[in-house]
């Protein structure tokens, strides 16, 4: 499996990769990232995860949390207080594994490259897939009439996430408040 540790725990949360993994594993759920935000007495470290289906529920990050705070309070591996964040990753969720790539085929995705090629580092697409080891994306390029499929290994890429839906999103809403969906005129 290719090298995606810099998208499960960029910057200064790679050495805590080792230590949270396991906890997030072994409490049935599947890491997503880990982030350090802030700095001093601000320092927040976000935790996101999600089960089988790409979900999170509120007992779900509470169990997270509990079982990592223990871990980090015998570990200690970050000094100075900061704030324990566990939750989904969201509508915008970061794309990390190959297994988002695989999860999101058809939804439309932000992907930034470590470098540039042919001068581009910035791509927005449809998610094609994971496929001979690179996430795929449908993209539109100048000089070519239709959208092209490209593959990126996620060791070259520095950042992939979901490009909220938000009319998905405002339709699940009412959903779960029991509302009807605004029609279109």
């Amino acid at each position: 499996m290719q090298d995606i540790a810099h998208l499960l725990a960029p910057g200064p949360a790679r050495p805590l990769l080792d230590i949270v993994r396991p906890v997030v594993e072994d409490a049935g759920f599947h890491l997503v990232r880990i982030r350090i935000t802030g700095e001093g007495t601000k320092m927040i470290l976000q935790i996101m995860a999600d089960d089988n289906e790409g979900e999170l529920r509120i007992d779900d990050c509470e169990t997270i949390s509990r079982n990592l705070s223990a871990v980090l309070d015998v570990e200690s591996p970050i000094s100075g207080a900061y704030t324990l964040e566990v939750s989904s990753p969201g509508a915008a969720r970061p794309l990390t594994r190959p297994v988002d790539f695989q999860r999101w085929v058809g939804q439309e995705a932000k992907l930034e490259l470590l470098h540039a090629v042919e001068g581009q580092r910035r791509f927005r697409g449809l998610i094609e897939g994971f496929e001979d080891g690179e996430a795929r994306l449908e993209v539109t390029l100048s000089g070519f009439d239709t959208p092209q499929i490209l593959g990126f290994q996620l060791a070259d890429v520095a950042e992939a996430r979901l490009v909220a839906d938000n009319d998905a999103f405002d339709a699940s809403l009412r959903a779960s408040k029991g509302k009807k969906p605004n029609k279109q005129k």
